[in-house]
């Protein structure tokens, strides 16, 4: 691993990297990142994440961001922390695609706001209140934060694969934990708008809280890259409960590589077809040429 007094910065201020495209805040340089990168917040999920691979190997650890890249059988993938929040979110994206990484899936955990998702259940983000903050500095507030139609089905796909409890819809990203949620800030701080922030998202059907989808779906969108998400519900805001679990965390980990492996022969499917983009009938290509085994299982 490169230590700080080996890295020679260029000169230039504009994109910081060294000579051998060492990116600045994650450390990682062209051929350290595979394609498929799972995005996690906290640090110390990234070894639990590589734990799931067949092979696995520690890149580099710089402030909020560790990476790992390894295998899933054949199917190369590298799993990065972002931090909490959307700038370091944004710079994690920015210095992988840059890499070469061009699929993401955000792992991490949320707070539902409808009274019938319950602690363990896992949401899929099909797209995102834009209220990072973030995203607002790459384009105006009317541009939706979307996932990718092909990630958003592959974690479908799995979930109902591994059989866990799960919902599809709408998250409201925010850029703080406690006042952009509506709860009370240091000395129960608050001010009127924040009473109305639960309710409100609740009323238009939003699922959950959590504080980096949007920026991960936006800048996908914008730098025409695949993104999706996939939360672990570790609360309930309208119950008021609060259960985290490891099992119904490592649910989402699970969920989240099985459908990297779905994605993964997707794209496969696209390229021997001619094809640009997924649709569910392109399986029966995979059929007649005999991507299938007997069983109807993928080969990979």
């Amino acid at each position: 691993m490169l230590q700080e007094q080996d890295l020679k910065w260029q000169t230039k201020a504009t994109r910081p990297e060294t000579e051998h495209k060492t990116q600045y805040h994650i450390r990682c340089k062209p051929g350290d990142v595979a394609k498929y990168v799972l995005l996690p917040g906290d640090p110390e999920r990234v070894p639990m994440i590589a734990n799931y691979w067949d092979e696995k190997k520690h890149i580099a650890t710089y402030r909020e961001h560790v990476t790992y890249t390894g295998k899933i059988s054949e199917i190369e993938i590298s799993a990065c922390s972002t931090g909490a929040g959307g700038p370091s979110t944004a710079s994690a994206l920015e210095e992988l695609a840059e890499i070469g990484a061009d699929t993401f899936i955000r792992v991490g955990t949320c707070g539902a706001i409808q009274d019938y998702i319950e602690p363990g259940d896992l949401i899929i983000c099909a797209g995102a209140v834009r209220h990072d903050g973030t995203s607002d500095q790459y384009v105006e507030k009317g541009y939706p934060a979307l996932a990718n139609h092909e990630v958003v089905m592959a974690l479908i796909e799995a979930a109902e694969k591994l059989g866990v409890t799960y919902h599809v819809g709408l998250a409201y990203t925010s850029a703080s934990f406690f006042c952009g949620q509506g709860r009370p800030g240091f000395n129960s701080y608050k001010q009127s708008w924040m009473d109305t922030i639960l309710l409100d998202m609740r009323q238009a059907g939003v699922l959950n809280f959590e504080m980096e989808a949007a920026t991960v779906l936006t800048l996908s969108s914008l730098f025409r890259l695949r993104a999706g998400a996939v939360f672990t519900v570790v609360a309930n805001r309208i119950k008021d409960q609060l259960s985290y679990k490891s099992t119904s965390v490592q649910q989402s980990i699970s969920v989240a590589i099985e459908a990297i492996q779905i994605l993964h022969y997707w794209d496969q499917l696209k390229k021997r077809s001619g094809k640009k983009y997924f649709y569910p009938s392109l399986l029966n290509y995979g059929i007649q040429n005999k991507s299938f085994d007997q069983s109807g299982g993928r080969v990979l």
